[in-house]
């Protein structure tokens, strides 16, 4: 039985940072500042676990997971999240405060690679690294260029943005539009108009993320709260460094070469990024496991509504026990 049955009478307050939480900067190699936050530990009673780093997608801030890292914390572990460079409280890289922009994915892995050499320093038991959409590729690709020191004991990737809609159209002729797209203009600008898709209204946006209304409007009072917090559409420099990331994840060989254990979270009905990547990843990494949901879940797998949101963290649970464990 779980660990968290133990100690879950008491309800979460997902639009408060705990009092025990650390919130802090962290100065990149070229002094770029970038946000992080320090979870309490586990509570007394709760054999402790490990250590589990979150990263976000694109758009996100780590305040939208602030539940999920509770539930992690009941489970034993001691949880670590940071904003990227350039969204979130990591400042921003464009024109303005509402596009996302990257010249080069590549900088991310810098990123990742050098937090995490100095978050994971002198910490005890395993060492999970956790990413949601953007977040997943971004991880995955650290894991797959063996950036990561030390390695992580296991990677949890939800819904992973390892390719875009739409799916119909190969990436090659997707990689060549947008950097054609790149070159027509200044690569800040935004490459569509806002919400999180090209042409989506932004009253249809809770439809592309989450079925649970309630959690969805929590994202929205954090950004009110924290107004720095918010980010628009991403720029065309964004989109051509996300075609050229895939491009290269998906080059032969690459996928085959993680060697640790994968569990890759997904649904059908994503509408952001692409199921049948997904599904591809799932089948060429040689140690990874899934859980693809249907039409119950939607984008934000762990925002959705109680039931689907549940199944989710128990089947991580039950991957990570089972690779973390002692004799896992």
């Amino acid at each position: 039985m779980s660990q968290v049955a133990k100690v879950t009478a008491i309800p979460f307050d997902r639009r408060a940072i705990p009092a025990e939480a650390k919130e802090g900067i962290w100065h990149a190699a070229d002094g770029h500042k970038i946000r992080s936050i320090e979870w309490p530990g586990p509570p007394e009673g709760v054999m402790p676990r490990g250590s589990m780093l979150f990263m976000p997608g694109r758009g996100d801030a780590y305040e939208k997971y602030l539940e999920s890292f509770e539930h992690w914390r009941l489970e034993g572990w001691q949880v670590s999240a940071a904003d990227w460079r350039g969204q979130g409280g990591s400042g921003r890289l464009g024109n303005d405060d509402a596009t996302g922009h990257i010249d080069d994915f590549a900088l991310w892995i810098a990123d990742l690679a050098d937090y995490w050499r100095g978050w994971a320093d002198g910490r005890t038991g395993p060492l999970v690294l956790v990413g949601h959409s953007m977040g997943g590729h971004l991880t995955l690709r650290a894991v797959m260029e063996k950036v990561l020191d030390p390695a992580p004991d296991a990677l949890v990737l939800s819904a992973p943005m390892l390719d875009t809609f739409p799916e119909i159209v190969p990436l090659p002729i997707k990689r060549g539009f947008a950097w054609a797209m790149l070159k027509l203009g200044d690569p800040k600008r935004p490459a569509w108009k806002m919400s999180e898709k090209p042409g989506a209204k932004p009253g249809l946006r809770q439809t592309l993320l989450t079925h649970d209304v309630i959690r969805y409007e929590d994202e929205l009072w954090w950004r009110k709260y924290r107004p720095e917090l918010e980010l628009g559409p991403g720029s065309w420099g964004w989109v051509n460094g996300a075609m050229e990331s895939s491009a290269t994840m998906f080059r032969r060989g690459a996928l085959e070469s993680v060697d640790l254990p994968v569990f890759i979270l997904g649904t059908t009905a994503d509408k952001l990024v692409s199921p049948s990547a997904i599904r591809s990843a799932i089948a060429r990494i040689p140690n990874a496991e899934s859980l693809m949901l249907g039409p119950e879940a939607r984008h934000e797998i762990l925002r959705e509504e109680d039931g689907v949101r549940g199944k989710a963290l128990a089947a991580i649970d039950d991957f990570l026990m089972r690779k973390t464990a002692p004799d896992g």
